[in-house]
């Protein structure tokens, strides 16, 4: 019986296989070419400002110091400035709010200079525009679904890449009192790179901003600076202090603060913006691979992918041959070492009487004499020599599990997003979710976990009805309601947090509606249909062997079978497996905002092998379990393979204190809470492969050893 060696061993070979293919994954740039002719206007929309050191966005027209939208008509377009721009869900989510601009570009019409406007800010604006610059704050400007990029060069000036948005402004320290200066870019040098399209026309394949501060001192009656391609002073965020106020405010003191920007006394500092436009052909890169530059600072990681890749290979090769060590030599030895595989009930029952003090808990056994007492237990003994201690559990194996009730909805859930990530990194590693799809990954992870929740029903109502249960409308409610109602709570709460910034990051309470619409519309009526699929019309799980009527009692356990310590060790190999790519995941999502992930060809790889890597530490674990006598292994199972989730939210923790540089307790909240969330989603997602994988292990064993 090689059944289970040989899908181990075709397993590998379609890992493999995945991983060959998924590493050369490409990305869809778009589903459409737009083509420009001579002189035709060019849109340039304006969308927010980000920092790798908060979690809090503001769109750009919120800003104070700013050029307000004049709602002017641009190159025809029907649409004045300060138009929002339609954005699906995920845009939305990730704080993205895209209107149109005064900019006026035109394909091939080069402008030395245009003035925009002069803008003029208080006191308090001063100081928070300093603010925004002292944390590293990017605007980020779109041009043909292109993002403004701030251009850099490698060490050995061999390559070139891009990254998303360009500095509000920068930092200096004054070289007479060495004190810290704060300057704002107020002259923008646009750059549009182009080529020519096969079928006519051009087609831009890069969108460059070069910011530059120009102090309004330089600036001339048209608005534009004097001598643009000359060195100028910056344009520095400081107004002088109003000393006769504060002297007023201090009367007789002999220590004036320099610092009044809380004060609002009327005076103001002037910014003046205007703007740059070239355009350059560039014949080296074609419209399909124009986000590469976006990437390209990237490639050096390709050999970490691969050892991560490697490592998690390994781990998981190790333990697979723990798993057909156990089936090979364990579990198939003890079957064929009784003939045919064959046991009669009477042997297993009679070895289910041994083991300390189950023989005295049948009914009538300590009536007999102390001569047939003795030899009933001899003989009994004799028929334990040739049974092993999983087998002594025939009888307590299947047994219905404490708080089944809330089991069946967390395995329903943990189906649920099973199904949304495969699709999702499937979608991702076929290029059809990419960067030039923004918010796409969010848009169509949603709407694939609405459409999961039929697999969510169906798994939960089966398995509820396996267990024996009766309400199950309750139990389709709870289902439905109680993953997604969580996460709906936790996600409301922490947009009061950010509503009170007044940050785009806050979920509009219109969209929040709308979510709440598709939950309760749209995926709860699925989740009803799953379940009263899988409850009524499919038939329950028939076990292998029957319940006994008498629970078997459970000997002293060892502590890495029961404790809270056994539960983490065995997380540890899925988060070794894990760990190198979640340094790259986390990279982007909390420090490298200006980046892209788009290596899901390795994440696909990555995760395939940890899923394998959870069902077979999950095997290990509950065949151990089942060799100590203890029956109890349909939560144990969904906590092992949950269990590296608990590692996943220490590596959060490390990387907050070590690599993270996040100010401000809103923004502390939020990683904290979306970790908290990201990891809860991982150990659902993870406990369910454990617990079918166990399930699924015990079914087949048993069901080996043709109990009748």
């Amino acid at each position: 019986m090689m059944e289970l060696r040989w899908v181990a061993c075709r397993l590998h070979w379609i890992l493999w296989l995945l991983f060959v293919s998924y590493t050369s994954a490409f990305y869809l740039p778009g589903y459409s070419i737009k083509r420009y002719n001579d002189d035709e206007s060019i849109p340039l929309l304006v969308n927010k400002i980000f920092s790798d050191h908060t979690q809090l966005q503001y769109a750009y027209f919120d800003l104070p110091f700013v050029c307000p939208p004049s709602g002017r008509a641009h190159g025809g377009s029907p649409f004045g400035s300060g138009q929002s721009v339609s954005l699906n869900l995920g845009e939305i989510l990730r704080g993205d709010r895209i209107m149109t601009s005064d900019f006026e570009m035109q394909m091939g019409k080069n402008i030395e200079c245009q003035a925009l406007c002069t803008r003029e800010v208080g006191r308090k604006d001063v100081k928070g525009s300093r603010q925004l610059i002292r944390d590293g704050y990017v605007a980020e400007w779109i041009a043909d679904n292109l993002p403004g990029a701030t251009s850099f060069v490698t060490v050995d000036r061999s390559r070139k890449y891009y990254a998303t948005g360009f500095k509000l402004g920068f930092q200096d320290y004054s070289p007479v009192d060495g004190k810290q200066r704060f300057y704002m870019h107020n002259h923008f040098t646009i750059v549009i790179r182009w080529r020519s399209a096969p079928e006519g026309g051009k087609v831009i394949v890069g969108f460059e901003v070069y910011p530059r501060s120009i102090r309004a001192e330089d600036h001339g009656p048209d608005g534009c600076p004097r001598r643009i391609h000359d060195d100028h002073e910056g344009l520095e965020l400081y107004l002088p202090p109003n000393m006769e106020r504060l002297r007023k405010m201090y009367p007789g003191s002999s220590y004036l603060p320099e610092d009044d920007d809380d004060l609002d006394d009327g005076a103001t500092l002037k910014i003046p913006y205007s703007y740059s436009v070239y355009f350059k052909e560039e014949n080296g890169v074609e419209w399909w691979n124009r986000w590469d530059l976006y990437f390209s600072n990237q490639e050096d990681s390709s050999m970490t992918h691969w050892l991560a890749v490697l490592n998690s290979l390994t781990i998981s090769g190790v333990l697979g041959v723990a798993v057909c060590v156990i089936w090979g030599r364990t579990v198939q030895g003890d079957i064929k070492g009784r003939g045919d595989g064959a046991m009669d009930d009477s042997k297993l029952q009679r070895g289910s009487k041994s083991r300390s003090s189950s023989e005295r808990k049948i009914e009538g056994l300590l009536d007999q004499p102390d001569v047939e007492r003795d030899a009933d237990v001899g003989s009994e003994d004799e028929g334990l020599d040739d049974v092993s201690g999983w087998k002594l559990l025939h009888g307590d194996v299947f047994r219905v599990p404490e708080y089944s009730g809330l089991l069946a909805p967390l395995v329903g859930s943990g189906m649920q997003l099973f199904f949304m990530t495969s699709g999702l990194l499937l979608l991702s590693c076929l290029g059809i979710l990419n960067p030039s799809f923004r918010g796409g990954f969010v848009s169509v992870g949603m709407g694939l976990f609405v459409f999961a929740g039929l697999f969510s029903g169906y798994f939960s109502g089966r398995l509820y009805k396996t267990f024996g249960g009766v309400s199950w409308r309750k139990n389709t409610l709870i289902t439905a309601l109680l993953f997604p109602g969580l996460a709906f709570c936790l996600i409301f709460i922490l947009n009061l947090f950010v509503w009170a910034q007044a940050s785009s990051t806050a979920i509009p309470f219109g969209t929040l509606v709308g979510i709440v619409a598709l939950w309760l519309l749209i995926q709860v009526p699925l989740v009803y249909a799953g379940s009263w699929y899988g409850y009524v019309r499919a038939t329950a799980w028939e076990q292998p062997t029957k319940t006994a009527s008498i629970a078997r009692p459970i000997p002293a356990q060892p502590w890495y079978l029961h404790s809270i310590q056994g539960t983490l060790f065995t997380g540890l190999a899925p988060f070794a497996v894990l760990f190198i790519e979640l340094l790259f995941v986390f990279q982007n999502l909390w420090q490298d905002k200006s980046g892209y992930y788009y290596v899901f060809g390795f994440l696909s790889a990555v995760t395939t092998i940890l899923m394998v890597t959870v069902s077979e530490v999950t095997i290990i674990a509950t065949y151990s379990q089942l060799c100590s006598e203890n029956y109890h292994w349909w939560w144990q199972s969904f906590l092992t393979g949950g269990s590296s989730a608990v590692w996943v939210f220490g590596y959060c923790i490390w990387y907050y204190s070590f690599h993270l540089h996040i100010t401000g307790f809103v923004s502390s909240l939020l990683f904290f809470s979306y970790s908290l969330l990201a990891c809860t989603v991982y150990g659902l997602l993870t406990g369910t492969v454990g617990f079918l994988t166990a399930y699924a292990f015990l079914r087949r064993i048993y069901r080996s050893i043709k109990v009748d």
